[in-house]
């Protein structure tokens, strides 16, 4: 059962926090989502994730081709290509998820960093596209000087 908590809690975290992106990229226009003065820009920080996620989840315990290429991840492209990449490889990674046996958390299996046990992979991937949405969730506050209202306030 914890097994099973786990890959759903998993794949729910990787669901909201594309929704926030989603809601951040919503409010922005393609000069602010490839512009940033302070490092990565909104845009680089989307195909990092999806870059992350394909490796990680998709090679590591999907099976499927490494085609990762970092440079392309941290160059400027379009705005319309965005978002359905993340869905389509968000989507892929929550489907693996929710289809995991539990008891595979437990293998070790091969990253880019070398063996790690199914279940650390998982762990590794959800707090770092955790971390970048808390990036693309401050950049938009900043550039849109808006509450996002991700979450309702206590009455």
């Amino acid at each position: 059962m914890t097994g099973e908590l786990f890959l759903k809690h998993s794949a729910g975290k990787l669901n909201q926090m594309t929704g926030h992106i989603d809601t951040c990229i919503s409010k922005l226009d393609a000069s602010q989502i490839w512009n940033c003065e302070y490092g990565n820009s909104i845009g680089n920080l989307v195909l990092h994730l999806c870059g992350n996620v394909r490796q990680w989840i998709g090679w590591s315990l999907g099976g499927l081709p490494d085609i990762r290429n970092r440079d392309l991840e941290f160059s400027t492209g379009s705005v319309e290509d965005l978002l359905p990449l993340l869905h389509k490889t968000v989507g892929e990674a929550v489907a693996m998820l929710e289809t995991l046996p539990p008891d595979r958390l437990t293998d070790r299996v091969p990253t880019q960093d070398g063996d790690r046990y199914v279940l650390e992979v998982i762990f590794q991937v959800v707090g770092h596209f955790q971390q970048h949405t808390g990036q693309i969730i401050f950049a938009a506050k900043m550039l849109t000087g808006e509450d996002l209202q991700f979450y309702k306030k206590s009455p």
